[in-house]
């Protein structure tokens, strides 16, 4: 019997990546997509026979279009592609960065949907998977642009899950808090020291955390649907809320 099909975006680093060898062990055949082609060609090989790489770039349109043409089924959709650029405050706020926030995490996530909806309906037990964050939910100094977008990527999955209501999809959207990936280095456009700063004396979640959680709630019998589920690490209760040891 063949494998079900699950795409994952993102899946060149961090959740991404992870998400893709968890649903491969747990039987799927994986679909990666990122715009790093050589990073998703190596997991590709490293994961094995059930999975393959396609370049996807969720912030342009004929990149989605191309890479869900060559998809004959889908049965899984994992939105991964996303992060944060930038810590201004609203005063200070680069409005480029902004639009490339909105860009990945929410008009990508948008056009993904729209275009594997079909085949998931058509797959007769579909779920679609977003990864957000407890940015959506508890805002916080310094990530206005972040917030914004992650609360339309949550606003985005909840209109969802209305519109499919009697349709044999299911929508879960999955929360982290602090995970230790290339997250923060991107934010902080490289700066190493900065980045590390963020998870010092304390112990964040790993990208293999997250994926677990991923693999349990589509795991789940197809009449039960996680809706959302926030996972945090001990030493973190509200984003700015954070225990950090001695």
């Amino acid at each position: 019997m063949s494998r079900p099909v699950a795409v994952v975006t993102g899946a060149s680093s961090g959740i991404g990546a992870a998400t893709a060898r968890a649903l491969a062990a747990a039987g799927y055949e994986v679909v990666l997509g990122a715009r790093r082609v050589e990073r998703i060609e190596s997991l590709a090989a490293e994961i094995g026979a059930s999975a393959r790489a396609h370049r996807l770039d969720v912030a342009d349109e004929r990149s989605v279009e191309e890479f869900c043409a060559a998809l004959t089924e889908c049965r899984v959709l994992v939105n991964c592609a996303g992060g944060a650029l930038g810590f201004e405050s609203v005063a200070d706020a680069d409005v480029e960065k902004w639009r490339a926030m909105f860009e990945s995490n929410v008009l990508g996530t948008l056009r993904m949907v729209r275009a594997l909806l079909p085949a998931l309906v058509a797959s007769g037990d579909g779920h679609v998977v977003t990864v957000g964050s407890v940015a959506a939910f508890e805002p916080y100094v310094g990530g206005g642009g972040y917030n914004a977008a992650k609360h339309a990527t949550r606003a985005l999955m909840d209109v969802l899950r209305l519109e499919l209501l009697g349709e044999p999809v299911r929508v879960s959207e999955i929360d982290p808090g602090m995970v230790e990936t290339e997250f923060s280095l991107v934010r902080f456009e490289g700066d190493a020291a900065r980045a590390t700063a963020v998870y010092e004396r304390m112990t964040p979640l790993s990208a293999d955390d997250v994926a677990e959680c991923i693999a349990f709630v589509v795991s789940r019998p197809s009449h039960v649907d996680v809706d959302q589920m926030v996972i945090r690490p001990r030493d973190q209760v509200r984003v700015g809320v954070v225990h950090r040891h001695p």
